[in-house]
């Protein structure tokens, strides 16, 4: 049986880690570099970077930041924000990313997705979903530019066509639980999980271990992201993946 990964997530803006609530009240939360190489020796599985402000102010990634990031770490780093063309990703592969994690570039051309899987493959190539719930539908709207503006498509939909482009993963976030600590959107990621033969990382509403063991077991996911309760020390990796393990759910443990 394949592991369940737990991934760290590490939202930066002006090239320092923030978080915030549904996207909004943002907080310091610290520098990229420190919190990859912590969360690296706590356990976890991966780090995800996202420049949350370069698509909205339409500028490139800010690549010293994810070099000084990549160089702190042993496990996979995806990165994302500002990349809008197969140079731009040439480009942060460049700095030491493993993957790298498209959104509103891809809504906007989903020829991307082809063009930089048939370069780097489609292990290296992330389609970052943001989601939110149709008002009075079992649907959600796919969004663009850090959760600021309604794309008109379903992310269901836009997550088969992602995968059918050439995506290699799905990192799907539920606008609706993030920050909340309320629980993952389990009715989202099954919908996306079970449409789509890739594996979808759920993200969006992490709290405590019973939320992962729930979004892993009810909502199909293949990983679970968090922020916040890694940030401010509420949960290390190693003691959230041994509580899970204890539950039955597949982790690769701490050495």
């Amino acid at each position: 049986m394949l592991t369940k990964r737990i991934i760290a997530c590490l939202d930066v803006d002006g090239g320092r880690v923030v978080k915030g609530v549904q996207f909004e009240d943002l907080r310091d939360a610290g520098d990229p570099a420190d919190l990859a190489k912590a969360h690296s020796e706590s356990g976890a599985d991966e780090v995800v970077l996202l420049d949350i402000s370069a698509a909205h102010q339409q500028r490139a990634t800010l690549l010293e930041t994810v070099r000084r990031a990549a160089r702190q770490l042993f496990i996979p780093l995806t990165v994302g924000g500002g990349i809008r063309s197969l140079e731009d990703a040439a480009a942060v592969f460049s700095t030491g990313a493993d993957k790298i994690s498209i959104n509103s570039a891809a809504l906007s051309n989903p020829n991307l997705i082809t063009q930089i899987a048939e370069r780097f493959g489609s292990q290296a190539v992330v389609v970052a979903i943001d989601a939110k719930r149709r008002a009075n539908a079992a649907a959600w709207e796919a969004f663009t530019h850090g959760g600021r503006t309604a794309s008109g498509r379903d992310a269901v939909e836009w997550a088969r066509e992602a995968e059918s482009r050439g995506a290699g993963e799905i990192l799907l976030t539920s606008m609706d639980r993030d920050g909340t600590a309320s629980g993952f959107d389990c009715d989202l990621t099954r919908a996306v999980a079970d449409s789509v033969r890739i594996p979808v990382i759920a993200s969006g509403g992490a709290g405590d271990a019973r939320h992962f063991a729930e979004v892993f077991r009810e909502g199909h996911a293949d990983a679970a992201l968090a922020a916040s309760i890694f940030h401010y020390g509420i949960h290390r990796f190693a003691d959230l993946k041994h509580q899970l393990s204890l539950q039955g759910i597949p982790m690769r443990l701490p050495c």
